[in-house]
């Protein structure tokens, strides 16, 4: 067995644990994961050297979740606009059932739950977070910080939901 299998048996469940926090459903985390390798072993030329196996996986991962992620929502709004439904509100009993299972890091936005995930779960480097996300590294530290005391304040019941700053 060569060293990038061995590499890929020991990465799978972890990008596995990741896809499901992502998308918040297994079999769609399934999806994502092999949509992933399909995409990293076509690319595996292309990859460089130097670079970090596991931190290359991760953001190939993130990008195939947020390119399906936009698509779903392009989707929805072509579908509201030629059915004249509006879909993306879910109903009451939905609402109620999602708001008395989810714990705090649940209610975390995407990248905030995304952000802790790859730094405290997986054990990224902050470096290796910030090529992943294509940001500099003191902006990673920044946003951590606020996802930790969105996290501590959805915790103690400070507040209801977190809010993201946008930052153009």
């Amino acid at each position: 067995m060569s060293e990038f299998d061995e590499q890929l048996r020991e990465i799978i469940p972890r990008l596995r644990r990741f896809a499901v926090s992502l998308t918040r459903n297994s079999s769609s985390a399934d999806d994502l994961v092999q949509a992933s390798l399909e995409r990293a072993l076509s690319g595996w030329g292309a990859k460089r050297a130097e670079g970090d196996v596991r931190a290359w996986l991760f953001a190939i991962l993130y990008r195939q979740f947020l390119d399906a992620h936009r698509r779903s929502r392009r989707y929805a709004r072509m579908l509201e606009f030629f059915t004249g439904r509006d879909d993306a509100e879910p109903s009451v009993e939905r609402t109620v059932i999602a708001q008395s299972t989810l714990q705090a890091f649940d209610r975390l936005p995407t990248e905030q739950r995304a952000l802790l995930l790859m730094v405290s779960v997986e054990g990224l480097s902050y470096k290796e977070v910030a090529d992943i996300l294509d940001v500099p590294t003191g902006t990673v530290m920044s946003r951590l910080s606020r996802a930790r005391q969105a996290l501590r304040q959805l915790s103690d019941g400070e507040i209801s939901s977190p809010s993201l700053r946008i930052l153009k």
